[in-house]
């Protein structure tokens, strides 16, 4: 009897840890604290952080060591925190689109879901996304170039800023004009204005 429950124990404990990896393998190899006391591995986390197979990432993060770094884990990281309900968004998806030279100072997130962490490295907006505004970045979700187009019309970005990006999305053919023309009136008065008058110098 001892030993039925012993097996179901470990077995339980196995299925929780193939769970776990499945959830890293699809950020990066990032995973929460959260996502291993849903998954009742915390053992062979602990196991893992003693032998070098996990890594602590930052608070409340970890990561399988056998995957390895790219320039885009911070992303990924940020992504595993919000179980994927957060999408890159706003100046960083134009980074990340290639569309002007915003160099922003915060990782931008739109997030329908989730308690944000205490950093002062994001900048989180709630709201929640069409699916048409969202693709997949591998390991994360960023805004489509059209929605990132048209976030930063809706902000507070400078003109001439608003004039690159726009001038940027077409020229590399990201966008086209009518694409965001059409799009654009989903938008208010005067963030139509500023992206109406960015198409014009494109």
């Amino acid at each position: 009897m001892a030993g039925d429950a012993a097996s179901r124990a470990i077995g339980s404990a196995e299925q929780g840890w193939r769970v776990l990896r499945r959830w890293a393998g699809r950020h990066a190899g990032f995973f929460t604290t959260r996502q291993v006391l849903r998954t009742g591995c915390g053992s062979r986390v602990r196991a893992g952080l003693g032998d070098g197979s996990v890594t602590r990432a930052g608070i409340g993060v970890l990561r399988l060591a056998e995957w390895p770094e790219g320039p885009l884990d911070e992303y990924a990281m940020w992504a595993a925190w919000f179980d994927g309900a957060a999408v890159v968004s706003h100046q960083s998806a134009a980074e990340l689109h290639g569309f002007g030279s915003l160099c922003p100072r915060f990782l931008h997130l739109s997030v329908r879901a989730g308690r944000p962490p205490v950093t002062p490295r994001l900048a989180v907006v709630r709201r929640s996304l069409a699916g048409a505004d969202v693709e997949s970045a591998g390991p994360f979700l960023v805004t489509t170039p059209v929605r990132t187009v048209l976030d930063l019309a809706e902000g507070d970005i400078g003109q001439a800023a608003l004039n690159e990006v726009v001038a940027d999305a077409v020229a590399i053919d990201r966008c086209a004009g009518r694409e965001i023309t059409d799009a654009g009136a989903r938008l208010s008065p005067r963030a139509a204005r500023r992206m109406y008058q960015a198409l014009a110098v494109a």
